[in-house]
């Protein structure tokens, strides 16, 4: 392992100057991971009730912290979402560094295990960055934790790193690199594990159900939280399996019936790789699903604010301000997941560099490829969106029923799911600059 960690040290400090952005992505991953862990830590160690002259008293009663150190702990997923998508792209614009490994000696599993260390690394200068930033921030506004809370932020720091090595990882378990140059995917089918991860939210809302019937239970306290959370795990993991479902029949299907060479070349990168999708929108659908039932929740519960009595405009401050926390929660959730998306497609653009370059002195147009990129990523997701907007619809439409069943729902969370799919081709359109240059037939010199 030492000596495993010193060729990752050499690698990353000589890494080309065209490596340097992907190592960048990677800290900024760690830094936006470390954080939130540090935030959620420095708000969890107040103690007691409090007086805090920020976010008109959100932050004074102990229930109100857990609430925010809780959607802070969430912010996590995207974040190691992203660390993921970093460290596939990653493994590709090494595999000519890999297989000189390989021929140096080393196994499969110990070159894997040095782009690990790299991502380590990386995120390593990110948390470090993160905890300079978070202790300037705290000396600034005269805060000063108790050492405890010092103690964990350190702990943070050496985690972080740990972590996004774990996840780096995980990521390249199925790539093998070979002495000969390629680097190849073993993609393992898919299906088994969505099943399980749609069973799994199911048993949570049968559960739910069960408590809910229970007339000894308290709903209002358990019960009702379990549900919604089974029921947004239950649509997200869905809608992943729908991402993959559709791409594979669309696949299958255009490749006989398309007439258009862009249909046609995206049809059969989905059907080669249908999961490849599902993997990378599984954390926007998510996030889809939360932010439109947020969006119907918040409306709500701003319409019955408003329309009972006796709220002074302190009380109304303090819960708008708890609801736009949330709201801005959400955002950077959205943010993180559609950054994910962009590394996502320039990796799948990276992967095919040859081919692409192949095609190109083939005399494929690069508009044609353009479209074809485009292509891949409506294609799918059109559907998973939409199913992600019904989930999250049916969560909003069931809190109306609770609160104000008088009143007729608002079809604002509607765009929500429009909003999302036109923001996710713009992440895709992100990755074109990278085809102008995986198109140059320079790179068949290394086929």
């Amino acid at each position: 392992m030492k000596a495993d960690a010193r060729i990752a040290w050499i690698l990353t400090r000589g890494s080309h100057r065209r490596e340097w952005w992907r190592i960048s992505l990677t800290a900024v991953g760690a830094l936006l991971a470390t954080g939130f862990a540090l935030a959620a830590i420095t708000v969890a160690a107040v103690a007691g009730q409090v007086s805090i002259p920020y976010a008109h008293g959100l932050l004074n009663q102990p229930g109100q912290r857990a609430g925010v150190v809780v959607t802070l702990l969430l912010l996590l997923v995207p974040v190691l979402g992203f660390l993921g998508q970093c460290a596939r792209i990653g493994a590709v614009h090494r595999d000519r560094r890999m297989a000189g490994l390989r021929l140096a000696g080393a196994s499969p599993a110990q070159v894997r295990r040095i782009s690990a260390l790299e991502s380590g690394f990386a995120c390593l200068a990110g948390s470090t960055v993160a905890l300079a930033v978070v202790a300037a921030v705290l000396a600034g506004i005269g805060h000063m934790p108790p050492p405890a809370a010092w103690v964990a932020f350190v702990l943070v720091v050496l985690a972080v790193p740990v972590v996004g090595a774990l996840v780096s990882a995980l990521a390249l378990r199925r790539v093998v690199a070979s002495p000969l140059g390629w680097v190849r995917r073993v993609r393992p089918d898919s299906r088994h594990r969505m099943l399980l991860a749609l069973l799994v939210p199911t048993a949570l809302i049968a559960v739910a159900l069960f408590l809910l019937a229970d007339r000894n239970s308290r709903p209002g306290e358990v019960t009702v939280p379990f549900l919604v959370l089974a029921v947004v795990l239950l649509t997200g993991a869905g809608a992943v399996w729908l991402a993959g479902a559709t791409a594979s029949s669309m696949g299958r299907r255009l490749t006989l019936r398309a007439k258009s060479p862009a249909v046609l070349i995206a049809a059969g990168r989905l059907k080669d790789d249908p999961w490849a999708a599902a993997r990378t929108h599984a954390a926007l659908l998510l996030v889809t699903v939360v932010g439109v039932g947020f969006v119907g929740v918040r409306q709500v519960l701003l319409d019955e604010l408003h329309r009972r009595s006796g709220y002074t405009a302190q009380d109304l401050d303090f819960y708008t301000t708890g609801i736009d926390l949330a709201g801005t929660a959400v955002l950077v959730a959205l943010a993180i997941s559609l950054f994910g998306l962009a590394v996502g497609t320039a990796e799948s653009v990276a992967t095919r560099r040859r081919g692409l370059a192949a095609q190109t002195a083939a005399g494929v147009p690069r508009t044609i490829l353009a479209r074809t990129l485009l292509l891949e990523t409506a294609l799918p997701l059109a559907p998973a969106v939409l199913l992600a907007g019904i989930g999250g619809m049916a969560l909003h439409l069931a809190y109306s029923l609770l609160v104000t069943p008088e009143a007729v729902p608002s079809m604002l969370p509607l765009l929500v799911p429009v909003v999302v799919y036109a923001a996710c081709l713009l992440a895709a359109s992100a990755s074109l600059p990278l085809l102008r240059r995986a198109v140059d037939p320079a790179e068949l010199r290394f086929t």
